[in-house]
């Protein structure tokens, strides 16, 4: 009888679902305390990994950036992280690992930690807390010191009305010059017009363009080196006047020196290297070329026009520039140096032979002298040699304008110029002499100020970028 009610009990299957869950209970509980433990503690890493970052990033903005002293460094680091770790759930404020290595201008910051998350299911664990680790790295520049060399196209072309109104005007207030001059869009600075004395019945194109309150490019140029280096100028650091330059000097805590220089058939010296203000009070010297009249650039050597040797310039300022430095404040090291240069591309200069002259540049007689007038994009190989020595270069193309309508720019300059002032070979060219990232165009009418402002910011700008 026994045995037979211990068989029934075998078989009946009524209670087996109640057992099983019994049994599954306890592996469920201690998944679901794990998991939520996990959990927690995860997220408490999200939240000390945050702290880590700016902690990192604290350590190199640029006002640190000046800091040679490490224990500063780290002390800075450790105090953005501690406000940011306090975080419940952990058995104490954790201590960060800060590793700061610098080397020249270039700074590199590592922020770790190990911390403790306190578990809520200790029990099912077997342990109090939950270890959780991580680590931040910021890597940045500062900004070096820098002599900026500003080269400026003052050739004839840069007379050209400054926008498309400007042009309009300056064709129609031309219309009443003498043939040679007679609705023109480009105010040539003439000394004696029409091989004459200046009078009120004998005008240049540019004492009409300025009697008409016309607009040049050379003025849009001659503006843009006055915000960069006079202002005014809305500069976030507050207590802070002048230009641009003066502005970025103060944030990056740096020491920027300015030279000016302009170019057309010579090299001309506005003002040699100084303080951005006094070399700003030399502005009102940028002006455009003057030619003795129309075919004479120079009195007695009237064979035909020509003004603007871009190689010639560059050659130049290279001649005068020192080698570059690591631009660092310490004892002993020199700024590093950049040439800023502003023109619209195209060479007009007299060679020797025809075959200085490009390959695809059409020439017309031979000068005086047996010279050739050359008409072409710059040749990029005198920007290598520049850039070879350290310096870099940084390039605002004022694109030269498409003149379909007129027959010298067809049949010398179009070819270089195509599909468009944007993309063509002129453009391509100065693309090429820039340094990487150091090239920006403005097409005619642009805002030539902002352009040349943002290529200066961009020069002098230091960087902070999360590595890890």
């Amino acid at each position: 009888m026994l045995r037979r009610a211990v068989l029934r009990f075998a078989r009946d299957r009524k209670a087996n679902v109640a057992i099983i869950f019994a049994l599954m209970m306890v592996p469920t509980i201690f998944l679901l305390g794990m998991a939520l433990d996990y959990t927690l503690a995860l997220r408490k890493r999200e939240q000390l990994n945050a702290a880590a970052d700016a902690a990192a990033i604290a350590a190199v903005r640029p006002a640190m950036l000046t800091q040679t002293d490490s224990t500063v460094v780290q002390a800075t680091a450790a105090a953005v992280f501690a406000t940011k770790a306090n975080l419940d759930g952990l058995s104490s404020v954790p201590t960060p690992t800060i590793n700061v290595v610098d080397s020249g201008l270039a700074r590199t910051i590592t922020v770790s930690y190990t911390a403790e998350s306190i578990n809520n299911f200790p029990g099912v664990l077997g342990k109090q807390t939950w270890q959780i680790a991580g680590s931040a790295t910021a890597k940045a520049s500062s900004a070096p010191n820098m002599n900026f060399y500003l080269l400026l196209d003052d050739s004839p072309s840069m007379a050209l009305g400054a926008t498309q109104a400007d042009i309009n005007n300056m064709i129609a207030a031309t219309a009443g010059q003498p043939s040679y001059a007679r609705n023109c869009a480009f105010a040539c600075h003439e000394a004696h017009p029409n091989n004459q004395n200046p009078s009120s019945t004998n005008k240049d194109n540019l004492t009409v363009a300025r009697a008409n309150n016309i607009t040049l490019r050379i003025d849009l140029v001659t503006n843009a080196v006055k915000q960069l280096l006079v202002g005014p100028w809305s500069c976030p650091q507050s207590g802070v006047s002048g230009g641009v330059m003066q502005c970025m000097s103060a944030i990056n805590n740096t020491t920027y020196k300015a030279a000016i220089y302009t170019f057309d058939n010579n090299l001309n010296t506005i003002q040699t290297l100084t303080t951005p203000s006094t070399a700003g009070t030399q502005i009102p010297n940028i002006q455009l070329m003057t030619v003795d009249h129309q075919n004479c650039v120079v009195a007695g050597q009237c064979n035909t026009d020509y003004g603007s040797d871009i190689w010639n310039g560059l050659s130049g300022v290279n001649a005068i520039m020192p080698l570059p430095g690591g631009g660092t404040s310490q004892a002993g090291d020199t700024p590093q140096e950049v040439i800023f240069l502003v023109t619209d591309g195209v060479e007009d200069k007299l060679v020797l032979t025809s075959t200085s002259c490009d390959a695809n540049a059409t020439y017309p007689l031979p000068t005086a002298g047996s010279k050739w007038r050359c008409q072409q994009p710059l040749d990029p190989s005198v920007c290598t040699t520049i850039k070879n020595r350290g310096i870099r270069i940084a390039i605002l193309y004022t694109e030269y304008l498409q003149l379909p309508s007129d027959g010298w720019y067809n049949s010398r300059i179009a070819q270089f110029n195509n599909p468009s002032s944007s993309n063509g070979q002129i453009a391509q060219r100065l693309q090429s002499c820039a340094s990487p990232g150091l090239y920006a165009g403005v097409q005619t009418g642009g805002d030539i100020s902002t352009a040349l402002t943002n290529l200066f910011i961009k020069v002098a700008s230091s960087t902070a970028s999360l590595v890890q």
